[in-house]
């Protein structure tokens, strides 16, 4: 979709561009022939899913998002929004597979050298690098500010020492971006620094594989810093000033997050209507039963609402607004489009009843998938905080 530019006083351009048609088309593509045939084995096996993944290579969409300069499509966070729409109708662990390669590269997008941009940037675009973002800490989820992963200067090199949690993708990764403290006695948000570690450092490993709930197809592994000796040059930034970094490269991949809730949404929907269309009760198909047809058109609508707050927020991220004064408008698509995904994958087995609720279908899947939406990358009750602090602030006002 095009940035939302005036033309003409009330004119407002919603159209896709033949470029992102494309691209709309090849991801959708893509999701029928790759990942819908595979999904259910995917989660059952909790293994990540390696045709994805060469699909994803083979066909550009690894660089979506990443500048043309780097190897990358150059189709921004709004390209990357309508990819990981698709394949995320028929599983959220590919829309996450997606999702990673913006959020293991926007630090270094934003504050590495051209050096690490061409070697990380471009190496995921190729799908040779697959990288991991580390932040979550055992005592340090919401609360960004409790890190007490540390990195100690010495010389031309530092020293990280910490254990990062819940960590995405981490088993497959080969380079971590992580998020330390510098300066341990820097109050608030000051004394923080980023760095990015190759997994082959001496002293980086990767512990144990959690048991999730959903989303297996991606998995969550503990990342574990002993005095982890790496080049004064991996940092990323300057030193005590990488809070920054991390919270617009979460504030930038929310629309995302938000695309992944949107394609949910829409896939448990379509589960339903396939459904609705084939099963008859009472004499006629159950899709014309006007308290089914209501549930149902009350989440289209919401889904319609939730895919333009969610454009509209990757407009600004690639607007390049998506620092504090604009972070409100990108946490309110998350909350409303990861929300929604719960609320469409739960009605969405009700109106199909007792069949819905058994895991020989896939909305069971849909509705374990979900709930991971709400936690990730900020949870619903962190995007409420920041749209009320805006509203206190009087950064948001009509």
């Amino acid at each position: 979709m095009r940035p939302m530019q005036s033309q003409g006083v009330g004119q407002l351009n919603f159209h896709f561009t033949p470029e992102q048609e494309a691209l709309i088309g090849l991801a959708r593509q893509v999701a029928k022939d790759v990942i819908a045939p595979r999904a259910a084995e995917v989660d059952e096996k909790g293994e990540y899913p390696e045709d994805y993944f060469q699909a994803f290579r083979e066909t550009g969409l690894l660089g979506v998002a990443i500048p043309e300069q780097y190897g990358g499509a150059g189709l921004g966070c709004t390209g990357l929004v309508l990819a990981v729409e698709e394949v995320a109708k028929y599983d959220c662990s590919a829309g996450l597979m997606l999702l990673l390669t913006r959020l293991s590269t926007m630090s270094i997008l934003l504050a590495g050298t051209e050096e690490q941009k061409k070697e990380y940037l471009g190496g995921t675009a190729a799908g040779r690098r697959r990288g991991a973002f580390c932040l979550s800490e055992p005592d340090a989820g919401s609360d960004t500010q409790a890190i007490r992963t540390r990195a100690v200067r010495k010389g031309d090199e530092y020293v990280i020492t910490g254990t990062k949690n819940w960590i995405s993708g981490a088993a497959v990764a080969d380079f971590f971006v992580v998020a330390t403290k510098t300066d341990p006695e820097a109050p608030g948000s000051k004394g923080y620094s980023v760095f990015v570690v190759d997994r082959d450092t001496p002293g980086v490993t990767v512990g144990r594989k959690e048991k999730k709930m959903g989303v297996r197809g991606v998995p969550v592994n503990q990342v574990i810093f002993e005095e982890a000796r790496v080049p004064a040059t991996s940092r990323l930034g300057e030193e005590n000033k990488g809070f920054r970094i991390i919270m617009e490269t979460l504030n930038s991949v929310r629309p995302v997050v938000a695309a992944r809730g949107i394609g949910l949404a829409e896939g448990a929907l379509m589960i339903w209507l396939d459904y609705a269309h084939q099963r008859h009760t009472f004499g006629r198909p159950i899709v014309e039963h006007q308290g089914l047809q209501w549930m149902a058109a009350e989440l289209a609508a919401e889904i319609e609402a939730a895919r333009l707050l969610t454009y509209r927020a990757a407009a600004l991220v690639d607007e390049g607004k998506f620092g504090k004064e604009y972070a409100h408008f990108l946490s309110m698509a998350k909350l409303k489009a990861t929300e929604l995904a719960v609320k469409a994958a739960n009605d969405s087995l009700q109106m199909m009843g007792a069949v819905g609720y058994m895991e020989d279908y896939p909305l069971a899947r849909y509705v374990r998938d979900a709930r991971q939406l709400t936690i990730v990358e900020g949870t619903s009750q962190i995007q409420k905080t920041i749209i009320g602090r805006a509203l206190a602030d009087g950064l948001l006002k009509w």
